[in-house]
């Protein structure tokens, strides 16, 4: 599912459908799921209740009504703000339905094929699939090779190859075979596909409470209870003063009075934005084409500060490329480029065909037909290490021309009588030392000389790391490679260490030793050898492209199959955070701010004289009209905060790579001294109009 498929921040229909998704949402059964603004929603019935029981009585009271009508619009936009945050899922969702039809497979029971509906499949049967039918099932492909259109979940239309005995062979459920045939097994029960997944997991349905918002919501809770025992305690305290200034007990704060008081000072604006920032933070992570598959390992990603990179195609480019001939002993430079282009006609692989170009476009040396050379090529393989060409000249003697690593030619070359000089070796050393990879070049048995190739870094890669230096982040590059090449390529670009010669062994270890030592470690990865490291990891990206067993041991799927993605999951994790606890700073100081706003407002009358106003009158520094126009602006500015703060909610506070200190601090200047200030000038402004 690409970007442009997710839902924008507000559309009219998500809107519709969460404000009706609101409504079903004062349901107690799930009202209660928030402890906070289920509290809310009993003091919105009890002031209804006595509202209706003045109508009853003949004394009916605007100021109650308009307290329970505000009341009521705090629940109903704490429900609002997460109706929308899952309507964005559900719209997602629906994106991923629409992709799924009554699709028919193609099942092998002993050598005959029987054609039934998807959902009547397995685990464990065997299909097979051809050019232009839909895979029925998540399954691994066990025999042959295809191109496979995966745009229905990545919203990418460039097909990709699945082929079996490899990291490639996980197909998924919905997806398109372009080209050739292949038989696959069937690796998930009907109902439990990754597409069933996805959609469950969007929509919300499966969405748990991390370990951080249970703990933030107990917080809360206790803070609600605490504030209840204050406000309930408060007509005793008001009583004794109104009878120590002679005046009567009618004046003591009402039941309405003091709902309305709990409900201001009560940490609501958090409580009603809590599920809106984990679900969006899903969301977010969605929108970058990467399940989680909870909310724990979003957190948890938020919280790493150790990360391991594998080398090649997350910190270069994947390909390395041929970017110089170096001759030796007499050897010019074009003979060696011909002979570089004549070993590498027939080598499909990057580095093979980046030699060509590169004899092509350094001295204007063409690809000759291989047919026309009646020549004999040797491919690649990794037990022989090193590729050539045999060719018949006229003469009838056959020439052996070779490119390889430089111990298999060292042997090649003496194998046929010749010498391996020293300047070889030489080269062949310091181009290691430079992080490059050495392929030597023979013609029978003299040696011509060395093709440089060398790992592309990505560009603007050392930048991301030095960000996540900032923020704390140790990042550690793991390779197969010598340490030489290892340590070249880690210098180049800028990770903090570096794992050579890495075994899947050597990085289960490593990501052991580092959470011995208190770290939370992230780490990305595509093949079964990469499972127990993932399963180990604190947060575990598997490549959709990847096989089922490294799908199965992550806690996130990357649909784009982007091993960079890390970084950027790392990203949303501490903006989640980041949102949750600049939110809740904000929540609280408005608690205070609200609780210096109304008090000394309705205190104003006690111990009073003729004129009405009392000493206590001196701490009402906002110079709130009236005790009921300070609560009423009070109760009005506390529901409308919550739908104010529903699109930072849902789109994360911006997130910078700073230290924590800095973080911090920041937080506390904008949020905190933010929370207090609003209520100030909101409530007044509020106060004001309703004054007039």
């Amino acid at each position: 599912m690409s970007t442009k498929q997710t839902a924008k921040l507000f559309n009219k229909k998500i809107i519709l459908k969460a404000a009706k998704d609101s409504l079903k949402k004062l349901n107690p059964a799930l009202q209660i799921k928030n402890p906070v603004i289920f509290m809310v929603a009993i003091g919105s019935v009890l002031t209804t209740i006595i509202v209706f029981i003045g109508i009853f009585q003949g004394n009916f009271s605007s100021f109650n009504l308009q307290i329970a009508f505000w009341l009521w619009f705090t629940v109903l936009f704490a429900n609002f703000s997460e109706a929308i945050a899952e309507g964005r899922g559900k719209a997602q969702a629906e994106s991923l339905r629409k992709n799924r039809t009554q699709i028919k497979a193609r099942k092998l029971v002993g050598k005959k094929e029987v054609t039934l509906f998807a959902t009547e499949l397995k685990k464990g049967d065997i299909v097979i699939c051809e050019a232009g039918e839909v895979i029925p099932s998540d399954g691994e492909v066990i025999d042959g090779i295809a191109s496979i259109d995966e745009s229905a979940i990545t919203g990418e239309s460039a097909p990709v190859i699945r082929e079996s005995g490899g990291d490639r062979s996980a197909v998924t459920g919905g997806t398109k075979v372009i080209s050739d045939k292949i038989t696959i097994r069937i690796t998930s029960e009907p109902g439990n596909t990754f597409i069933d997944r996805m959609i469950a997991l969007v929509e919300g349905a499966k969405r748990q409470k991390t370990p951080n918002e249970i703990a933030l919501s107990i917080l809360l809770s206790g803070l609600s209870i605490i504030f209840l025992l204050a406000v309930v305690t408060l007509p005793a305290f008001f009583g004794y003063s109104l009878a120590a200034s002679g005046l009567s007990q009618s004046q003591n704060l009402s039941i309405p009075v003091l709902i309305a008081l709990l409900v201001c000072l009560i940490p609501t604006t958090i409580g009603g934005l809590l599920s809106a920032i984990g679900i969006s933070g899903m969301d977010r992570l969605l929108q970058r084409n990467v399940i989680a598959t909870s909310g724990r390992a979003i957190e948890a990603a938020g919280d790493v500060d150790v990360l391991l990179l594998d080398k090649t195609g997350t910190i270069t480019l994947g390909n390395r490329m041929a970017t110089d001939f170096i001759p030796v002993d007499g050897t010019t430079v074009e003979e060696l480029a011909d002979a570089a282009q004549l070993s590498s006609l027939s080598d499909e692989t990057p580095e093979g065909r980046s030699i060509v170009i590169l004899a092509k476009e350094k001295f204007n040396i063409r690809g000759r037909e291989v047919q026309d050379l009646q020549a004999s090529f040797i491919p690649f393989s990794a037990q022989t290490r090193m590729s050539g060409v045999d060719i018949r000249i006229p003469d009838g003697k056959l020439h052996k021309v070779r490119k390889g690593a430089s111990d298999t030619i060292r042997t090649f070359v003496q194998n046929n009588n010749g010498f391996y000089p020293q300047q070889i070796q030489d080269v062949v050393a310091e181009l290691a030392r430079q992080g490059a990879t050495p392929l030597v070049v023979a013609e029978d048995n003299k040696v011509l000389g060395v093709i440089h190739l060398k790992d592309i870094v990505k560009g603007g890669i050392k930048q991301r790391f030095a960000e996540l230096r900032k923020m704390g982040i140790k990042t550690v590059m793991i390779t197969g490679d010598n340490p030489l090449t290892a340590g070249a390529i880690a210098a180049e670009a800028g990770v903090d260490d570096f794992m050579a010669e890495a075994t899947p062994e050597d990085k289960l270890r490593r990501i052991r030793e580092e959470q011995a030592n208190g770290h939370l470690v992230g780490m990305i990865g595509d093949g079964t050898n990469d499972a127990p490291a993932l399963a180990q990891a604190d947060v575990g990206i598997a490549m959709n492209s990847g096989t089922q067993a490294a799908r199965e041991a992550g806690n996130m799927v990357d649909l784009d199959s982007n091993p960079t993605k890390l970084i950027e999951v790392v990203e949303i994790g501490k903006q989640l955070l980041m949102t949750r606890g600049s939110l809740t700073t904000f929540s609280i100081a408005n608690d205070v701010a609200k609780y210096f706003a109304i008090i000394p407002a309705i205190a104003i009358s006690l111990y009073s004289g003729s004129s009405g106003i009392g000493p206590l009158s001196v701490l009402n520094v906002m110079r709130l009209g009236s005790p009921h126009s300070a609560i009423l602006s009070a109760v009005i500015f506390n529901a409308l905060i919550i739908i104010l703060l529903i699109p930072l909610a849902l789109k994360g506070v911006r997130y910078k790579p700073v230290s924590a200190n800095v973080a911090l601090t920041r937080n506390l200047l904008i949020y905190g001294l933010g929370g207090l200030i609003a209520p100030f000038f909101g409530i007044k402004i509020i106060d004001m109009l309703i004054n007039l």
